[in-house]
C-alpha cells in the first residue's frame, strides 16, 4: 500500500524558550532532499539528548491530526500546514494504530523502519502556546512516530510511503505508546518483557520497560 508524502520538512536551530535553542519550526522544502542515516540534509537538532541520532532520524506527524486539533484551537496559524509538530514527514492515511515497530517504508528512495513512537514534550506546547497539548497528545494517543535509515536515498513532497515489510504484526505505534506512556503497562504486564526485549523497538523504549518490571 503508498501513502502520499504531503510535505518533506527541515529547520535550523533558533532561539526559542528557557534559554534553550530548538529546530521544532521546521518548513517545507522544495524537490528532492537527501535522506542520510542521521536524517534529513539541512535538518538541525539543539538538544542532541532527546533529538536526532540514527533512531530518530526521521519524525512523522499524521496531517490527518490536524483536524483534530483545529476543533479545540480553530484560529491558530500553526495548523493551516504541516510542520506545526516539528515533523519532517507529513503524510495523510497512516495513522499510529496501523503502523507496527519494524515496519519498513520505501520512502521516495531510501528505506526507512520505524524505530518508535515520539514522546510528547513541553516545547510542542510551548510553541503552539497550548500548555495542556501534550498531555491531550498523550490521552488520545496522537503521538506521531520516528523512522531510523536503512538505506539512503532522496524524497521529495509528492512522493510516496510504501510499505515493504512487516516484522511484528500486533505491535502498533499506538500500542506500544499507549503501554509505556499512557500507563496501559498496569492492565498488561506480561508485555514489558516482550518490550523489554525487542531489538527493533528503539533502545530507550526498551529500558524504559525494563525499569516498570516488578514495579
Amino acid at each position: 500500500m503508498n501513502w502520499p508524502i504531503r510535505a518533506v520538512l527541515t529547520g535550523t536551530i533558533i532561539p526559542f524558550a528557557q534559554g534553550e535553542g530548538s529546530a521544532i519550526a521546521k518548513s517545507p522544502r522544495n524537490g528532492p532532499v537527501r535522506v542520510g542515516f542521521l536524517g534529513l540534509e539541512g535538518d538541525e537538532q539543539a538538544d542532541t539528548r532527546h533529538h536526532g541520532g540514527p533512531d530518530k532520524a526521521l519524525h512523522l506527524y499524521p496531517f490527518d491530526h490536524y483536524a483534530r486539533w483545529r476543533r479545540d484551537a480553530s484560529d491558530h496559524p500553526l495548523l493551516g500546514a504541516p510542520g506545526a509538530f516539528g515533523e519532517n514527514l507529513s503524510s495523510e492515511g497512516l495513522m499510529e494504530d496501523a503502523v507496527c515497530i519494524g515496519d519498513r517504508f520505501r520512502c521516495g528512495t531510501a528505506l526507512i523502519e520505524v524505530s518508535q513512537p515520539r514522546q510528547p514534550c513541553w516545547k510542542q506546547g510551548h510553541r503552539m502556546a497550548w500548555t495542556t497539548l501534550p498531555k491531550l497528545m498523550v490521552r488520545e494517543s496522537r503521538s506521531g512516530w520516528y523512522f531510523r535509515v536503512i538505506e539512503e536515498g532522496q524524497v521529495q513532497a509528492g512522493d510516496a510511503l510504501s510499505i515493504e515489510s512487516r516484522a511484528l504484526p500486533g505491535w502498533s505505534v499506538k500500542r506500544v505508546f499507549d503501554l509505556l506512556i499512557g500507563g496501559g503497562w498496569k492492565a498488561e504486564p506480561e508485555a514489558l518483557p516482550v518490550l523489554r526485549d525487542m531489538e527493533l523497538l528503539e533502545q530507550g523504549w526498551r529500558d524504559g520497560a525494563a525499569s516498570l518490571i516488578g514495579g
